[in-house]
């Protein structure tokens, strides 16, 4: 299957963010297992810039189709194969201008050849939030006291809020990015060591090899995202939303910045300071599910 380059850029996007969040190492996994033999370390270039140039080099061969089916496999929609069909759906509307087509029977992912360009409306609304729709979400009154942490912390966040917006009211949008990137991480650090049962019990709690659950203070921003959205706190798109947010505040390291040539502009801290309010607010309206 050879695809135009608007249909590889929104593959790239179902592989990074929509079906599911992969990270850098995750992102490694499934290339290396279309034959390529790549190692995730110091100098990687960004979960965007690493797909596109992956996607480019396969389009065409059959590791593009195989990548395909592994990003569509229903084994990784137990239980949602009606998001499965939208995602599915969504992406015909790029191929179909390529003459080809998906089409899931059960199990199995298939595609099909057509003789002509093909346009039609999905007949099932694609629930994921978009970046704009996300954006345009306003928050009034978030309030981090709502949430209940012990000791000074909710003050302490409180005061980093104002300082983040004094941040990307100046242009400082590295700085919005770093600051956020910790307060959040900050936020459930605190719930976690307020509510250490329901997050070490968590399925997506993470793990050493002999399935012994980390202790909370050495868990990454990742984990604490995903049992966050496990346990009910946040939704999809907060949790899809936060790991963007995650990948931005690695550039706090120099080197990691320079070698991807990342340069913040005023939207990306725009969806970075939406993502902490976002995440307080839900967090706020959702903390009685962890406190039963």
């Amino acid at each position: 299957m050879n695809l135009s380059p608007k249909s590889l850029e929104k593959l790239r996007l179902l592989i990074n963010e929509d079906t599911e969040y992969r990270s850098g190492p995750q992102l490694v996994r499934l290339f290396n297992n279309l034959g390529f033999n790549d190692t995730y370390g110091q100098g990687f270039p960004s979960r965007w810039a690493y797909t596109d140039g992956k996607l480019e080099h396969i389009n065409g061969t059959p590791q593009l189709d195989r990548c395909i089916k592994e990003v569509f496999s229903p084994v990784n929609f137990i239980e949602r194969l009606d998001d499965l069909d939208v995602y599915i759906a969504e992406f015909n509307k790029y191929i179909a201008f390529d003459k080809w087509k998906i089409i899931r029977n059960g199990a199995e992912i298939n595609f099909q050849r057509l003789d002509k360009i093909e346009v039609k409306e999905s007949s099932k609304p694609n629930h994921a939030t978009t970046e704009n729709q996300f954006l345009s979400r306003e928050f009034s009154n978030i309030s981090v006291q709502k949430i209940g942490l012990e000791g000074m912390v909710s003050e302490v966040i409180e005061g980093r809020i104002k300082e983040i917006e004094k941040c990307y009211s100046s242009d400082a949008y590295l700085a919005v990015i770093i600051i956020a990137g910790s307060t959040l991480e900050g936020l459930l650090l605190g719930l976690a060591n307020q509510y250490p049962r329901q997050f070490n019990t968590a399925k997506s709690s993470p793990k050493d090899k002999s399935g012994k659950v980390y202790e909370i203070s050495k868990w990454s921003l990742s984990s604490f995202i995903d049992v966050a959205y496990e346990l009910g706190l946040v939704q999809q798109d907060i949790q899809r939303f936060s790991h963007t947010l995650r990948d931005f505040r690695n550039y706090i390291h120099p080197y990691q910045q320079m070698s991807s040539g990342f340069n913040p502009r005023e939207h990306t801290a725009k969806i970075c300071l939406h993502v902490l309010k976002a995440a307080i607010q839900e967090i706020s309206e959702n903390i009685s599910k962890i406190k039963m």
